[in-house]
C-alpha cells in the first residue's frame, strides 16, 4: 500500500522533470514541473477507478492546465513549460505503439479497438486543455479576486 502511494507520486514526478530536463527548460522550473506532472497522475489514478480512462484523462487534463495557469501567472512565464510537463504522464503512448504493432501485425480488430481507445484519450486531453485555456487570464491573478472583493463591498454600501 505505502509502496504504491510511493510509486505514484516520485514515478511520475522524476519522469516529468527528466522530460523537462530533455528539453531544456530553466532550472528554476524542475520542482513546479514535476508537481504539475504528478498532480495530473493523481486524479487520473483517482479517476480511473470510478470512470474509463478517456474520463480520467478528461479531469486530469483539467487538474493540470489549470494548475499550470496558476503557474505561470505566479512565475512569470509562459504556459507550455508546466502545459506539456503537465500532460506528459497522460499521452497515450502504450496504446498508440499497440495500434501501430497491431497493424502491422495485421491484427485489424485489436488495432482498432486500441486506436479508438488512444484517440478517446487524446481527445479527452484537448477536451481538459480547450475548457481551462478558454478561461480568462485575468481570473488567475491576485487583483481580480481582490477587485471583484471591493465592487461587491461597494456595491453593498451603496444600496444601503
Amino acid at each position: 500500500m505505502i509502496r504504491d502511494i510511493v510509486v505514484n507520486v516520485a514515478v511520475p514526478f522524476v519522469g516529468t522533470v527528466a522530460y523537462v530536463v530533455l528539453f531544456n527548460v530553466p532550472r528554476k522550473y524542475y520542482l513546479s514541473c514535476g508537481i504539475t506532472g504528478t498532480v495530473a497522475w493523481l486524479v487520473y489514478r483517482g479517476m480511473s477507478m470510478v470512470g474509463s480512462a478517456a474520463v480520467a484523462s478528461f479531469f486530469a487534463a483539467l487538474a493540470a492546465v489549470f494548475l499550470s495557469r496558476m503557474l505561470t501567472v505566479r512565475m512569470r512565464c509562459p504556459i507550455t513549460i508546466f502545459l506539456l510537463a503537465g500532460i506528459i504522464p497522460l499521452v497515450p503512448g502504450a496504446g498508440i505503439y499497440y495500434t501501430s504493432y497491431y497493424l502491422v501485425t495485421d491484427q485489424l480488430f485489436l488495432a482498432a479497438d486500441t486506436g479508438m481507445d488512444a484517440l478517446k484519450v487524446a481527445f479527452a486531453i484537448v477536451l481538459g486543455i480547450a475548457f481551462v485555456v478558454s478561461i480568462p487570464r485575468e481570473v488567475f491573478q491576485r487583483h481580480y479576486w481582490h477587485g471583484r472583493k471591493r465592487r461587491k463591498r461597494l456595491k453593498d454600501v451603496s444600496e444601503i
